[in-house]
């Protein structure tokens, strides 16, 4: 199809149904495929997770949870139920056109068969194999050896919806922070007297395992981090978290652990607020850069595609035989890309970053790129 018959398309649905960071990296795309067209209204199709997100974006207009049977979800007894029945709201809410966002490990058909059995005329995404008819406008997947010619996951989705039409010049990750969420996180502030610029954030958690650093070295880190540097810690993350907060806590005990204690845009607020965050490749890096706070990213070479975007960051990893496996569970068992980076090189990346001082401003897409980083 052409951009001109995008251009035409005013009722538009984005689809993006894994997690709330994959949305984060998704929302500069997002962005521009609001404006590729006066008046075009954007509806988002989204996991319930990824909806807490949705919620807050400002350039869409309208959002449906569906949580499909093909990504990693909890198994779900009436997922061919809850499928026939998206078909059927998709088919009444006759969209124009629907463009579906995935990383490149996932399969965009299943999501193009449910369009295309709703009726939606223009169905966009990238593919391995020929998508026939499920598609009418097929990106051939150009990342399938991720060793070279990688594309960050945000320009992977800019480059989808550009060949649509839709570009934007902001191309800054979104999460807005609620004026309430920022206000409770200054008063804070002022109420423990802790300084902005000492205020260090730990984020432990992450959806993998193989994402994860070894727990007990985050602790030594954070330890120096606190008794030699001064920073005052605050550990957040989810209930899932909560184990390995309260282990950072023991070595660390005049940290603050919120950890399963904050709502979304309360972590958004506390992270907007410190000088740096340190966290696994995980949701809080992403929400980082959405909020331009400079961020230590402890990240696992399993997928090279997903670093800080457009934000200060050090990316620390130790290079492996076996990277890129792409696997959530470490298949060689020794989780050496992670487990090999010493406290010291935490130490000195958080260091190194409040010595640059200032922040990144969230609002200029312009200048914001980011490359893949590999530490050794």
């Amino acid at each position: 199809m052409s951009a001109a018959q995008w251009a035409r398309a005013r009722a538009v649905l984005a689809v993006r149904l894994d997690g709330m960071g994959d949305l984060l990296m998704s929302t500069p795309a997002l962005r521009a495929l609001k404006a590729g067209a006066p008046g075009r209204t954007l509806t988002l199709l989204c996991s319930p997770a990824g909806a807490c997100v949705a919620r807050a974006l400002p350039f869409v207009d309208d959002v449906i949870e569906y949580r499909a049977p093909w990504m990693k979800h909890p198994d779900d007894a009436g997922a061919a139920a809850h499928t026939l029945a998206l078909v059927g709201t998709l088919r009444e809410r006759r969209f124009d056109a629907a463009v579906v966002l995935t990383v490149f490990t996932q399969s965009a058909l299943p999501a193009a068969l449910a369009l295309l059995l709703a009726g939606v005329p223009l169905r966009a995404a990238y593919c391995r194999e020929n998508p026939y008819q499920l598609l009418t406008d097929w990106q051939p997947e150009q990342d399938l050896d991720a060793r070279t010619g990688v594309r960050h996951e945000v320009q992977r989705q800019l480059d989808l919806v550009a060949a649509l039409g839709a570009s934007t010049d902001d191309t800054s990750l979104a999460y807005p922070v609620p004026l309430a969420a920022r206000a409770a996180a200054q008063a804070w502030l002022a109420r423990t007297g802790v300084a902005q610029e000492r205020l260090l954030v730990v984020h432990p958690g992450a959806t993998a395992p193989s994402r994860r650093y070894p727990v007990d070295a985050l602790a030594d880190a954070v330890a120096e981090l606190a008794e030699v540097h001064g920073y005052a810690v605050v550990i957040a993350g989810g209930a899932e978290d909560c184990a390995a907060a309260r282990q950072i806590h023991a070595r660390v005990p005049q940290a603050r652990d919120l950890c399963g204690a904050l709502t979304l845009d309360e972590l958004a607020a506390l992270i907007e607020a410190a000088a740096v965050l340190v966290a696994n490749n995980s949701l809080a890096a992403h929400l980082a850069a959405a909020v331009g706070t400079p961020v230590v990213d402890l990240y696992a070479l399993t997928n090279p595609q997903h670093t800080p975007w457009g934000v200060r960051h050090r990316v620390l990893n130790h290079d492996v035989e076996c990277r890129f496996c792409f696997k959530s569970v470490c298949p060689e068992r020794h989780h050496r890309c992670l487990a090999a980076v010493a406290p010291s090189q935490v130490v000195d990346a958080v260091c190194e970053l409040a010595r640059d001082g200032g922040r990144d401003a969230p609002a200029d897409g312009a200048a914001r790129r980011a490359s893949v980083a590999v530490a050794a």
